[in-house]
């Protein structure tokens, strides 16, 4: 068979010696059938008990199957952002992106055939001439050489990749030793594999399995590892180099041993010369280039830590398919799918939105400054549940002794997710109380007394499993100027107003408001109490949610993903979707897989969602004031809503909001839960309390504005005039009097309640509230109980 580009080799002609002769006549033996099995024996030095080594050799032979099937092989996985084209990270247990021999360049199809096996398109799988030249030298002392075709080495490496992917450590090392044994069988399956496969087959094959350096495998990933291209473009001096790295991975690593490397290298250009594959010419000039000059090393990056700033969402997305039926039926299924499988994974990640969040909240927010602060961003898509962006303040590290203000526990998650136990959610809860009152035939238009007050336990309604209500009297505050006046329930919420809230739940039986926060999309991170507290592991369901009165203040614990996706309800006119961060994946041969789904359905009746999300467009009132008026709105004036919120002591604060288009949680505090946030400056920036409108509200702003912009201008539908209500007439007091618009008005205005100069204080004990009232439940803070505590609020 003439060999690749028809160039005739330059050989050297000999005699042969009769040693010689005697070997290549013993190797024809062998390549006819296990007769042969001396002949390679010579491959090895004998020592004494020849008769013995043989007889057992020839066992094996006799037991080795006559054929070989080779698996799929491992192959990296790579995930991407919504673009498909933006790479985030790659995960393998052996680095290898697998290619046809087609878009292999022939330099590096020759430079293999050169210095690994010439005789490859002649011999059947073993070569006579090669035996016996090793036999010879083995013979006669000194170094020992080899036989192994590349026939062979194909299959010792089959070999070797099936006993890894099977986690057989044994059967590794018996197929790597270097015994009689094994290359008895090597031997007789790589006979029978050349009459399965092609030549050309098998040189893809072991192009693609080889091992060409350290963590590097195949020689796609080779080529673009030593020289930041494809394999179809090498250069001869490029083939070369990787061609000569198989013979041991490390030693001639051309990056970690570049001496010896360049020695290897320079090998396998004269076999290239002195076999034809390229000109005189060619050779000197190869011989001429610098080692060093010809390489353009990229890092070999593996893991969630190559997605610096979307690391977060990156080990998201691993802890999705680890979780996820879709990928295999067991965890070690799935595990086995993503390192070894090959598949491409686009996520739900917008690269501009991604970018925006993390250099907003590690610019407002910096891992080190002297405050201790954590935060975190997240965004979702009305509708759709596609998480958009996630960020967070404090760098990812998942190693096992993270450098110090470093983590690998994502803020932005649920449990499940990222490990986070959550943070309580304070005022962020109260838009799933309206939720409720709305849904009870109550109306925004109704009044509410705004005064501090107390109120038994025994006077709030709990019909359902799980209702704690057998604590002691509940003390709710607010800012000293509200405490003689009532108000109407749209102004309570835009100016979270916690009796208002308190003396609403006295209304409506709170197990009812649990539902209606699931409804919404509400998912706590931990159990309720009555459960046992804890995390949640997996999907939360609506007895996850405590039933006590300070619920209604935010008593438990969530996520910044969980609070975006329940805004987003509202957002979408009552449509919740549970999160996802997977578009679609790939297989190894292209073909799409399942993946998880939002499971979007109507949980909230429209007329109620799109009345509340008008009630959430007061909080940036000016006049009358919202909790979040110093923002203004977005740049461009378009239509949003959102929530303040702040846990007693300020140990979390939060502010989530939405256009009809994009929703967007942040939250700000101590992932401990054990400092309070007094006096305290953020960034250089003075702060006594650290309400949800100090820094969470701006940081979302200089996020949202960067976010929204090509987003399509779109407002929220009308609120329902019904649910709304008519314009009560407020009583005369003398802090000023009050009105307020009628059906779909613009809210409350006067002087009656808008000279209250605080928001957002905080509640206690596991309560969070946004003027100074006490909570009760069992987080942090100063209450005592169990879920029915009485705590001692901060005004």
């Amino acid at each position: 068979m003439a060999l690749p580009n028809s160039r005739e080799p330059r050989r050297v002609t000999r005699t042969i010696p009769a040693a010689q002769l005697i070997g290549l006549l013993l190797a024809f033996v062998l390549t006819a059938g296990a007769g042969g099995v001396i002949a390679a024996g010579l491959v090895i030095p004998l020592a004494s008990g020849v008769d013995t080594a043989v007889d057992t050799g020839v066992e094996v032979f006799e037991e080795v199957p006559a054929e070989l099937v080779p698996g799929p092989l491992s192959e990296q996985s790579q995930i991407y952002a919504s673009d498909g084209k933006t790479k985030l990270a790659t995960f393998y247990a052996q680095n290898r992106i697998i290619v046809p021999l087609d878009k292999v360049a022939d330099h590096m199809k020759n430079a293999v055939i050169s210095i690994e096996d010439e005789r490859f398109y002649t011999h059947g799988g073993v070569d006579p001439e090669g035996i016996s030249r090793a036999a010879v030298k083995n013979f006669g002392g000194g170094a020992t050489e080899g036989a192994s075709t590349l026939t062979q080495q194909y299959v010792k490496n089959v070999l070797i990749e099936e006993a890894d992917r099977s986690g057989d450590t044994f059967g590794v090392l018996e197929a790597s030793e270097g015994s009689l044994t094994r290359k008895l069988r090597e031997a007789k399956l790589a006979i029978a594999i050349e009459k399965q496969m092609s030549k050309d087959e098998i040189l893809q094959g072991y192009l693609n399995i080889a091992q060409f350096g350290r963590s590097v495998y195949g020689v796609e990933t080779a080529s673009r590892h030593y020289f930041n291209k494809s394999s179809s473009d090498l250069s001869v001096v490029e083939a070369a180099t990787i061609a000569g790295i198989t013979k041991s991975p490390n030693a001639f690593d051309p990056v970690q041993n570049p001496e010896d490397a360049a020695k290897r290298r320079d090998l396998v250009i004269g076999k290239m010369w002195q076999l034809g594959y390229i000109t005189t010419e060619e050779r000197d000039k190869a011989f001429d280039t610098e080692l060093e000059d010809s390489l353009d090393v990229q890092p070999l990056d593996v893991g969630c830590d190559s997605a610096e700033g979307a690391a977060f969402f990156c080990d998201y997305v691993i802890k999705e398919v680890m979780a996820s039926r879709e990928f295999g039926k067991t965890r070690s299924d799935r595990q086995d799918l993503l390192y070894r499988g090959g598949l491409k994974i686009i996520t739900t990640l917008d690269i501009k939105k991604q970018r925006a969040a993390e250099q907003t909240i590690t610019g407002e927010i910096p891992a080190d400054d002297p405050s201790g602060l954590e935060a975190a961003i997240t965004s979702v898509e009305p509708g759709t549940g596609k998480i958009l962006a996630m960020a967070q303040n404090i760098p990812y590290d998942a190693s096992s002794n993270p450098a110090p203000r470093h983590t690998a526990q994502n803020y932005s998650a649920d449990y499940s997710h990222g490990n986070s136990r959550g943070f309580q959610a304070g005022s962020n809860y109260k838009p799933f109380v309206l939720t409720e009152w709305l849904r009870s035939g109550h109306t925004l238009n109704e009044r509410i007394s705004a005064t501090t007050v107390t109120l038994p336990q025994s006077s709030f309604r709990g019909n359902c499993e799980g209702a704690s209500l057998a604590g002691e009297d509940w003390t709710v505050r607010n800012a000293e100027t509200a405490e003689s006046t009532s108000m109407s329930v749209l102004q309570g919420t835009f100016q979270s107003v916690n009796s208002v809230y308190a003396r609403m739940s006295q209304q409506l039986d709170l197990c009812d408001i649990r539902q209606s926060a699931y409804d919404v999309g509400f998912r706590p991170t931990q159990h309720a109490s009555i459960d046992g507290g804890g995390p949640i592991e997996g999907e939360a369901t609506a007895r996850d949610i405590e039933v006590l009165p300070s619920m209604v203040l935010g008593t438990q614990s969530t996520s910044p993903l969980g609070m975006a996706s329940a805004y987003a309800t509202y957002a979408s006119g009552g449509t919740y979707c549970k999160p996802i961060a997977i578009l679609a994946v790939k297989d190894r041969a292209g073909e799409d897989m399942d993946v998880p789904q939002g499971d979007c359905k109507q949980t909230v009746e429209p007329n109620v969602a799109n009345t509340v999300a008008y009630a959430m467009t007061k909080v940036f009132n000016r006049d009358p004031w919202g909790t979040a008026w110093e923002l203004g709105g977005l740049k461009d004036g378009r239509a949003v809503a959102g929530k303040t919120g702040t846990t007693n002591g300020a140990y979390q604060s939060w502010f989530t909001g939405y256009t009809p288009n994009l929703s967007t949680s942040v939250w700000v505090g101590e992932s401990e839960g054990d400092f309070e946030h007094f006096d305290i400056t953020v960034n250089g920036e003075f702060h006594e309390y650290l309400y949800g409108g100090e820094v969470a509200a701006p940081t979302w702003k200089t996020y949202m504005d960067q976010a929204i912009e090509g987003l399509p201008v779109k407002s929220f539908p009308e609120p329902d005039p019904k649910l709304v209500g008519q314009r009560a007439t407020p009583p005369r007091s003398d802090s000023g009097s009050e009105s307020e618009s009628g059906d779909g008005g613009s809210g409350d205005s006067g002087s009656g309640e808008s000279d209250l100069d605080e928001l957002d204080f905080g509640d206690s004990d596991g309560g969070s509230s946004d003027f100074g009232e006490n909570g009760n439940g069992n987080g942090n803070g100063n209450g005592n109980g169990n879920g029915g505590g009485n705590g001692n609020g901060n005004n």
